[in-house]
């Protein structure tokens, strides 16, 4: 360990390793990723990549996730090890494995066959850890394991309110949040808004806001003020107005019900010669935003290409409407925008207030639109450069110290009660 970990929490039982359950290792960079990575460096990582939230319906997303979930299943890996233990090159310390899941949650006997399943699996990899094993989840459909994997505390890293994202069962993941809010030994939350839910069942939480990696997300812009060369393809597709001007406004994310469609209605028509990229997967988006002329729907583009995607924008948008769901995000891609050095113009949101000053923010869809135009005008203004300079101490190095300093306290405050690294239901029992 290093002597910067080990000033962190002096006082605390050493931690000894970490199982983490959240979304495909690698799918996609999560905060939970990020912070994770921090710290690969210090401890053994049991990742969990999961089944989702989303309901299994007879659509093409749903095919493509059933089909690559069946890939990881009945890998080699997955055959040595039985739970898809992945044995290509990683980051080191880090273990992921890819448990047979049932994808159903809805009735308690979904949820009781889905704990059999995964505690059969996962038990075996869990007893081999050093101890003692502290469990990580940011997902509410892991609300059942605490009672049956034998980790020594669990902390629910409560990222976003999934009982209110489109197209999920809202009524059952409402449930399994208020489970596993309230079997979780330490709660941590992205979100004051998020902090409210958690305190709305009795629980308190820590407040701890997603980072940003700057030097990653200068990139694009510094290769542009050397004059090398850094198009990207995807931006470099987009035909050119007869004028020879056509501004770029780019989104990336899912392009889902989240958006707001009076924005970006208003924003095609004020911008007949420029074009609107929205970058991602599409989650059954509005039918009328997908028919405007001038937006550009792309897929999804790898990570390390959306620096130099921000670098050829003019303006970065995220026209999200305001709703229970959105009123609860905290964007990763807020922070990264800023970092771009580019414009970024939004929608107000409780994740927005705080950054304000950073960039324009507008409560109607002429007001965004007035505020995109002017920064395409003049660009980003000396006093919003310089109201970014405070993301210097919004680092993921930062963040993760934060976050070990909270899974420190944990073990302080349980190294001298029993041991916990048992499962609460030793022998879990399949009753249908």
């Amino acid at each position: 360990m290093s002597d910067g970990a080990k000033t962190l929490f002096p006082s605390a039982r050493p931690i000894g390793s970490l199982v983490v359950f959240s979304d495909d290792w690698g799918r996609h960079p999560s905060s939970c990723q990020h912070l994770i990575g921090q710290l690969l460096d210090r401890y053994p990582v049991l990742w969990v990549n999961t089944i989702g939230t989303r309901t299994p319906r007879f659509d093409l997303q749903t095919l493509r996730r059933v089909s690559q979930k069946l890939r990881d299943w009945s890998s080699r890996a997955a055959h040595r090890t039985a739970v898809g233990q992945s044995q290509s090159a990683g980051p080191k310390n880090l273990q992921v494995v890819s448990p047979k899941m049932w994808p159903w949650f809805g009735s308690p006997r979904n949820r009781r066959l889905n704990a059999y399943l995964l505690s059969r699996q996962l038990s075996p990899l869990i007893e081999t850890l050093p101890k003692p094993v502290v469990a990580v989840t940011t997902l509410p459909i892991t609300a059942d394991l605490p009672e049956v994997l034998p980790a020594f505390r669990w902390v629910y890293y409560c990222v976003d309110d999934f009982s209110q994202w489109p197209g999920l069962d809202g009524r059952t993941l409402r449930q399994m949040d208020h489970d596993m809010i309230h079997r979780a030994d330490t709660l941590i939350a992205v979100s004051e808004h998020l902090q409210g839910m958690i305190a709305s069942e009795g629980r308190t939480s820590s407040l701890l806001t997603h980072g940003v990696d700057l030097e990653f997300w200068s990139t694009g812009n510094a290769n542009s003020d050397r004059g090398e060369e850094s198009r990207s393809p995807i931006i470099d597709g987009v035909p050119r107005a007869s004028s020879g001007v056509s501004p770029k406004v780019v989104f990336w994310g899912v392009i889902d019900r989240r958006m707001d469609s009076p924005t970006l209605i208003q924003l095609s028509r004020k911008l007949p010669h420029g074009t609107i990229e929205l970058i991602g997967p599409q989650q059954d988006p509005d039918p009328a935003v997908l028919a405007l002329p001038n937006v550009m729907l792309r897929p999804a583009q790898a990570f390390a290409e959306l620096p130099r995607i921000a670098s050829q924008a003019d303006v970065l948008i995220m026209p999200y409407a305001n709703l229970p769901v959105t009123r609860a995000m905290q964007p990763l891609k807020l922070k990264e925008y800023l970092a771009t050095g580019k414009p970024v113009v939004v929608n107000r949101l409780p994740s927005t207030d705080e950054w304000s000053d950073c960039m324009d923010v507008a409560c109607t869809p002429d007001d965004f639109c007035g505020r995109l135009i002017q920064r395409l005008q003049t660009g980003l203004p000396d006093h919003q450069k310089l109201a970014r300079q405070r993301l210097r101490q919004e680092s993921w190095h930062a963040k993760a110290q934060q976050f070990e300093t909270a899974l420190g306290q944990i073990s302080d405050q349980s190294s001298h009660g029993a041991d916990r690294n048992v499962p609460r239901n030793p022998a879990p029992v399949l009753e249908f």
